[in-house]
């Protein structure tokens, strides 16, 4: 049986496909507005790899902050539960999970059985999302892969105290104009370490139960990832496409469904 998951992020949209509940294929369109065209695109596209239509889709589930803007999907869930669904399937040792997207950063608690336990999100401050770190790479004019590479170089880590996204952008400017300037890599290193305190701030908030998965598009920033793990004194279990952990949650709440209601 063939089913589908979407997740209606703010700048991304993401699609898995489930045959028999094994991943079939998946796909990530950016720069997306939403909506049954994207949705329906993200479908197609992971659907090139397959021998399947559209049409042979028995169940398709959303979820992101978009979620309710696809008319045609059979049922909708929230964030959180399909980040604890999606990481208790990839680390089945998981039972906290912490996601950083382009504009939300949850920590979810997850039950034995893989269920939503309890949830904690940021969603009103930039300074703990993947924004953060895109504004910051054009005050220092670099993608983010590179920035990524370079703190991982890093001899120290620049101070950079403050909390909001633009006194932190100052303290940076701050940093690269002193005599002597702060080297490069020492200031990318003070940025991750910046928005590693929001986000661990966060996490403990929650409190934090091992084992922990790092989850959502930011997890792929190696630099930041390795001092979120300093910052959180925790080993993090990344899995291999982080930023399809909660689309993958979705196919699986679509897998559910659909023999669910065959009987």
């Amino acid at each position: 049986m063939l089913v589908a998951g979407l997740d209606m992020g703010n700048l991304t949209t993401k699609a898995v496909l489930l045959l028999d509940g094994d991943l079939l294929a998946q796909s990530l369109i950016m720069n997306s507005e939403g909506g049954d065209i994207d949705g329906r695109r993200a479908i197609q596209a992971a659907l090139e790899e397959s021998f399947f239509d559209f049409e042979n889709i028995a169940f398709l589930a959303t979820t992101g902050s978009g979620r309710k803007s696809v008319t045609f999907s059979m049922k909708q869930r929230s964030p959180a539960s399909c980040i604890a669904k999606g990481a208790k399937r990839l680390v089945p040792s998981a039972r906290t999970v912490i996601d950083v997207g382009a504009e939300t950063c949850t920590v979810v608690r997850v039950d034995d059985l893989g269920g939503l336990e309890d949830s904690l999100g940021n969603e009103r401050c930039a300074s703990g999302t993947g924004v953060f770190l895109e504004t910051m790479a054009k005050l220092m004019r670099m993608p983010w892969q590179k920035m990524a590479d370079a703190s991982l170089e890093a001899k120290s880590v620049a101070e950079i105290s403050s909390m909001c996204a633009i006194f932190a952008e100052q303290e940076v400017i701050s940093h690269v104009h002193r005599e002597p300037p702060t080297p490069m890599n020492d200031i990318i290193a003070g940025i991750h370490a910046s928005m590693a305190t929001r986000v661990a701030g966060l996490a403990k908030r929650m409190g934090i139960k091992p084992d922990v998965v790092f989850s959502g598009g930011v997890a792929n920033n190696k630099g930041f990832a390795r001092i979120l793990e300093d910052t959180l004194a925790t080993k993090l279990d990344i899995p291999e496409y982080p930023e399809f952990v909660s689309a993958l949650g979705a196919a699986l709440t679509a897998h559910d469904e659909a023999f669910r209601q065959a009987g």
